[in-house]
């Protein structure tokens, strides 16, 4: 079962359930997946039952509300300051060859002798799917800004003025809400571009979270109920109408060194991200980058992120912004 969110052309928000990727059909009483959310919380039904329970008698054309840009990102907060973007890193096996590799450094290695990162690769390896009541270890960690980074299928993602690189991520997104206890509760997973600065990151590893500070795609497509444990999907870079890359990706905790629980726990772990009525969208991490292929972005490149268990693509163009930062003023 997959919801989207969308404007109609009254300007009117609302929620409807992906029949096709022709079809999709309205939910009655409910203008945004969080008030659904809500409202399954509160009547204490499974939140696929409830969609079945308010599905309204209309079909609307899902392809006309793409082309005329009324999609929406699968799921927002009504105040964007308490829709919180996070992110983990390090968290995919990738390729064979790339997994043969990366064990091929871990083993027969000293620990003192590898580097942060395949440190930090190693002990997802060891511990990050731990047995049913331990705690597995903790996974790289990132945030990337509040809800007001988040843009919606088909729209700019804008790379500030002092950027370095703006480069795709293929990732799966967690989409989660907190009830009025601070209990947080999955909705779902959609897909998602982690767009991030390569090179600041590539400078130093310590510049990480000043890469991550950066507008991101979810969408458009939330998928209700379990993550398939493998996923294959595929990450493309269209420019002046042309495709100028494209390479496969899987996902899924099959080709995870971190189970899904485990990457939960040590995000919800603090009271900080249990705050009651706060939201979270929580990308996954990635094999797959264009950058690591040597690809150069320019503006106006279309990045498109394709997974057929969630339908359609998540497609974005990318532009660069001119504003400069601002400078501090003393009182």
């Amino acid at each position: 079962m997959r919801l989207i969110q969308f404007v109609t052309p009254e300007q009117q928000r609302a929620v409807a359930l992906v029949l096709s990727s022709k079809e999709v059909q309205p939910l009655g009483q409910i203008h945004t997946v969080y008030q659904l959310a809500n409202q399954a919380l509160a009547t204490k039904k499974p939140l696929q039952q409830l969609v079945t329970e308010l599905l309204s008698e209309q079909r609307l054309d899902y392809q006309a509300i793409v082309a005329e840009g009324r999609l929406l990102a699968p799921f927002d907060h009504p105040d964007q300051a308490h829709l919180l973007v996070t992110g983990t890193g390090l968290t995919h096996l990738g390729s064979a060859d790339t997994r043969a590799n990366m064990h091929a450094q871990t083993s027969g290695k000293a620990v003192a002798e590898l580097t942060d990162t395949m440190k930090m690769f190693k002990l997802g390896l060891d511990g990050g799917k731990p047995a049913a009541g331990e705690t597995g270890v903790q996974p790289e960690w990132f945030y990337k800004g509040d809800g007001s980074i988040v843009v919606p299928p088909g729209a700019v993602l804008l790379s500030p003025s002092f950027a370095l690189d703006g480069g795709e991520e293929p990732e799966i997104v967690g989409v989660y809400i907190n009830d009025v206890e601070g209990q947080p509760w999955r909705i779902g997973f959609a897909l998602g571009n982690e767009f991030s600065d390569h090179k600041t990151e590539r400078l130093n590893y310590l510049y990480l979270a000043h890469s991550k500070l950066r507008p991101c795609a979810v969408g458009p497509e939330l998928l209700l109920g379990d993550l398939p444990a493998h996923i294959e999907g595929t990450s493309r870079i269209y420019r002046d109408g042309k495709l100028l890359w494209q390479k496969a990706f899987v996902s899924g905790e099959d080709n995870m060194s971190h189970s899904i629980s485990n990457l939960e726990h040590h995000h919800f772990k603090y009271d900080l991200f249990c705050r009651p009525g706060d939201a979270h969208l929580h990308y996954f991490g990635t094999a797959t980058l264009s950058f690591g292929e040597g690809i150069e972005t320019q503006p106006g490149d279309i990045f498109e992120i394709e997974a057929e268990v969630f339908g359609l693509p998540l497609r974005n163009t990318l532009a660069v912004d001119t504003k400069q930062p601002l400078s501090v003023k003393a009182l």
